[in-house]
């Protein structure tokens, strides 16, 4: 079967290079401002094909496009406002002219890009049909464009940076913002494990395939956008139920030979975040670079932190063909956690902490090479390669509970790993016509290796962050490599069969390799047991998208412009380290653990109403088989219960996301003198339960039941305020209830299971500009609530994490 399917696949890749193209259509452009005074050496940027041009003397630009397609344009120059605008060339004819109107700003800040684009207004956008090597017509979507947002950069925010994302589900306990942790339609959360996690294209988690867990979440001072695409990514990005999450950098000023960035950050507890960064472009070279120091005392004891790190990219043109990239990024933090708290103590005092022996630390290292060619104005080439060096460690005492935080005798366990990967994804991107109708397809293939060791033992006792073992040649626990190899070949395509409709099938024919080798002691008797595993798997994964779009103007027009689009899109996810190897007290892991079976399902109505409104609703469907979860069984000698980790049933998410965002200003028509107010809602609401149990014993048990890490509703609403070089945003978040174990227990004395209870934030951000100065100030959790949104197992410490209470930053920017 999975021959055949290659084989059609390689001859429909043959039938997309050879069939006959559509009619070239010259395209002038003419960049005027408002009065109609030609506007020379703008830059002209056509995002689909990434190619950078720039107006003559009598701001004239030209280049070839297909008869009928779409082609998404951001033009920019210095003193107007920057804009994107997407045309629609005609299905026939030899030469067209189009005409872009540029705004001037109203002040003269050199030193700010301002990005006041009419599709991605107050920091939100959508995908275009074809982006970045990529196809996402019919796919729900969402692009955070950082510059538009008015949040709390320094401390990487995500209710605040996610807000308008419906339905994002979010584990706060990482104040500092260093482990991102975000899920949605009932996916849990913990170190963002069901989203495919890239960095511009590339993988940036510890395995994607044996261990997606996030230890590094890139700085949102220096990021542009951060794509987010549901479950139907998983045909081209990977195969996670919760699809792709791809941070993209910055570039570097096109407009000038160096820009400096410097922002200097205080905050409550002792935080001190300091980002500087250098961009600019110098000939056919841009470059971006950027270094930060983050540090704080944290709002619980026993939390202080200090981290460092830096990026690098070098972007070459070497011809009109080809341009090189080589990029370089170094994360190194060391963290105290504070551990974990009864519900009892949680009550008594939420800040306090009974652990002062717990240490967390990470080294991220990851070197990447991109190569894009164009073999002609139909055929594009991208190649991604990249590695990672990596290493995490943690070091404390998980016994539960805790008393007294004096005690330095109690054993503390160890966990190092070492991460060694390598991978790369090669990209073509190709343009045809059926039946006179543009199209559009990608094809790709992708080999990544991962070498994983992870050694667990008795660590120095003590109170230092000490992260190495008293016997380096054999450990007390276990040491083990899990070597892991990942090979697939995607394909798809989107159609337009006419000037309302496209279908876009694909497919993913995927290789897993997943492998396992070493020693384990047993803890009684100290016999040396040897294990080593190899399980390979090989299948299709398919997938469909439709659009339809109902109004195709610009989204400032009278009309505006909307479109309806339907996806479905099967899912796997393959069984990771941490469910094979886990040594904790009174906790177990089944041997035969099965991965991971399923698909996601969308249908919405999104766009543009006039120029007031934005907004996307849609409905979804998601079969998660074979969930992995965790049961309560006896001990092998029966005196205890212990906590068993298997395959617990399948499940079910159905519900809504819903997003919106009115400019209050536009509809009511009142004077922009008096400044500018809008008002955004996101709502996610989630249905997600257990339909049936592996093990008939547990019908009873889980069945009907509210699936973990699944909070019926999440909303988010906020308003902001623009007037002259003044900005600010009040926003108001609310999570339902939501538990963590599939009993859905209400709460265990240990604190480790049990309900999270339903909290309400309120957060105040404001951004004022003052020539090449920028003054921020944010107070996060403004009405001081006490709340929390985990329960550990284990490390850091087991019980229920707090999050900070009322806490304030202060940042100064200043921009050369």
């Amino acid at each position: 079967m999975s021959a055949r399917i290659f084989v059609c696949l390689l001859l429909l890749a043959n039938l997309i290079t050879t069939h006959s193209f559509a009619q070239n259509i010259k395209v002038k452009g003419m960049v005027k401002d408002i009065s109609g005074m030609a506007v020379p050496s703008a830059n002209v940027h056509l995002i689909e094909s990434d190619s950078w041009l720039t107006t003559n003397k009598d701001g004239v630009v030209q280049f070839v496009g297909r008869a009928g397609e779409r082609i998404q344009v951001h033009i920019s120059s210095l003193n107007f406002e920057a804009f994107d605008q997407t045309i629609t060339l005609p299905q026939q004819g030899e030469s067209w002219e189009v005409l872009f109107e540029l705004t001037p700003k109203v002040n003269d800040l050199e030193e700010v890009r301002i990005r006041e684009k009419k599709n991605d207004e107050n920091g939100l956008r959508r995908l275009s049909d074809v982006e970045n090597m990529a196809i996402y017509a019919g796919k729900k979507n969402e692009v955070v464009v950082v510059d538009g947002l008015n949040a709390n950069l320094a401390t990487n925010n995500a209710r605040q940076i996610y807000a308008k994302v419906p339905g994002i589900n979010i584990i706060e306990n990482d104040a500092y913002g260093v482990q991102l942790g975000v899920a949605t339609r009932g996916l849990n959360p913990n170190r963002t494990t069901e989203f495919n996690s890239r960095q511009n294209g590339y993988d940036i988690s510890a395995d994607p395939i044996g261990y997606p867990e996030s230890y590094y979440t890139p700085p949102t001072e220096a990021i542009e956008s951060i794509e987010i695409v549901r479950g139907a990514a998983s045909l081209q990005y990977g195969t996670q139920f919760g699809g792709l999450l791809n941070f993209r950098f910055k570039n570097g000023n096109p407009d000038k030979k160096i820009e400096l960035l410097t922002r200097q950050t205080v905050g409550s507890y002792g935080l001190f975040n300091s980002f500087t960064s250098l961009g600019g472009k110098v000939g056919k070279m841009q470059y971006y670079t950027f270094y930060q120091h983050k540090q704080g005392q944290g709002w619980r004891q026993n939390s202080g932190l200090r981290l460092n790190a830096g990026f690098g990219k070098m972007s070459y043109a070497i011809n009109s063909k080809l341009k090189v990239s080589f990029e370089l990024t170094l994360m190194d933090y060391q963290m105290q956690q504070p551990g974990g708290l009864t519900d009892q103590q949680f009550q008594e005092d939420p800040q306090a902490s009974y652990r002062d022996r717990n240490w967390f630390k990470a080294q991220w290292r990851i070197p990447a090479f991109t190569a894009d060619y164009r073999l002609n104005d139909r055929t594009q080439l991208n190649l991604r390669t990249y590695g990672l060096l990596a290493e995490r460690g943690s070091i404390g005492n998980i016994i539960n509970p805790l008393r007294d935080k004096t005690d330095t005798t109690s054993r503390r366990q160890l966990t190092y790993d070492h991460y060694q990967n390598f991978g790369s994804e090669l990209r073509l991107l190709h343009r045809y016509t059926v039946a006179g109708k543009v199209s559009s397809a990608v094809v790709g293939i992708r080999y990544f290796h991962g070498n994983t060791q992870r050694t667990q033992g008795t660590g120095f006792e003590g109170n230092d962050a000490n992260f190495n073992f008293p016997n380096e040649d054999r450990v007390d626990e276990f040491d083990y490599r899990f070597p892991s190899t990942n090979a697939a070949l995607f394909l798809e395509n989107v159609f337009w069969l006419s000037d309302k409709w496209t279908v876009t099938p694909g497919v993913r024919m995927e290789y897993i390799s997943s492998n396992s080798k070493g020693y384990a002691i047993e803890p009684v008797t100290g016999e040396v047991v040897y294990g080593q595993q190899h399980k390979k798997r090989h299948f299709p994964l398919f997938g469909i998208g439709i659009n339809r779009i109902v109004a195709s103007g610009t989204p400032g027009s009278t009309t505006g412009s909307s479109e309806f689009y339907f996806n479905i899109s099967q899912n796997y996810s393959p069984v990771n380290f941490s469910d094979i190897i886990v040594r904790t007290p009174n906790f177990q892991v089944d041997p035969d653990l099965k991965d991971v079976t399923g698909f996601n399902a969308d249908l919405g109505f999104r766009g543009h109403f006039k120029n007031w409104l934005n907004f996307d609703a849609s409905l979804y469907y998601m079969d998660y088989n074979n969930r992995i979860g965790i049961i309560r069984k006896a001990s092998d000698d029966g005196l205890e219960v212990i906590r068993y980790r298997t395959n617990i049933g399948r499940s079910r998410s159905l519900g809504t996301e819903i997003f919106g965002e009115i400019n209050m200003t536009k509809l009511t028509g009142l004077k922009p003198a008096a400044g500018e107010i809008s008002v955004f809602g996101s709502l996610g609401y989630t249905n997600a339960s257990y339909i049936s149990a592996i093990n008939p014993l547990l019908n009873t048990l889980i069945v009907g039941n509210q699936v973990e890490y699944a909070p019926k509703y999440v909303v988010r609403t906020g308003l902001t305020y623009k007037i002259q070089n003044l900005s600010v945003t009040m926003q108001y978040a609310f999570t339902s209830q939501q538990y963590t174990d599939a009993y859905n227990s209400s709460h265990t004395a240990d604190g480790l299971v049990g309900e999270i209870p339903a909290y309400q934030l309120l957060d105040l951000t404001a951004n004022y500009q003052m020539g090449k100065f920028q003054i921020s100030g944010s107070v996060n959790n403004l009405l001081n609530e006490r709340y929390f949104t985990r329960r550990a197992l284990g490390f850091p410490g087991p019980g229920i994490i707090p999050n900070d209470a009322r806490t304030a930053t202060l940042s100064v920017a200043f921009k050369l």
